[in-house]
């Protein structure tokens, strides 16, 4: 199992920026993603990167304004996230995919992350 610590989150205006980490332990080099959940609705796929870093998705409401990205050698996850807009509001999760297949295994607890209009 690998444990997932996120931090970064906070209050921000529409248009300004944040930047999400989520923070590993043991082996890292697995495909990772970041997932959200606003109140009332299901959690959604934001955000993933290969192991390698050589690789990345996103869903499209959040292209061109957050970037995932990867330090295998701190064991840390980054969503870079700018131009933030109101329906950006969530919890913010981290997961990692160790397994075979699209499903991720382990999460973290998540952090918040408001947009004031």
């Amino acid at each position: 199992q690998v444990q997932l610590v996120e931090s970064g989150g906070g209050l921000v205006q529409a248009g300004g920026s944040l930047r999400l980490s989520c923070a590993a332990s043991g082996r890292t080099n697995y495909h990772m993603g970041w997932f959200r959940q606003a109140p009332g609705k299901e959690r959604e796929f934001v955000a993933s990167i290969a192991g390698s870093g050589a690789s990345t998705y996103y869903r499209d409401s959040v292209r061109g304004r957050f970037a995932i990205s990867r330090d295998n050698a701190k064991n840390t996850v980054y969503l870079q996230m700018n131009k933030l807009r109101p329906e950006d509001t969530a919890v913010y999760y981290c997961a990692v995919r160790r397994s075979s297949g699209n499903g991720y295994d382990d999460w973290g607890r998540g952090t918040q992350v408001t947009v004031s209009s």
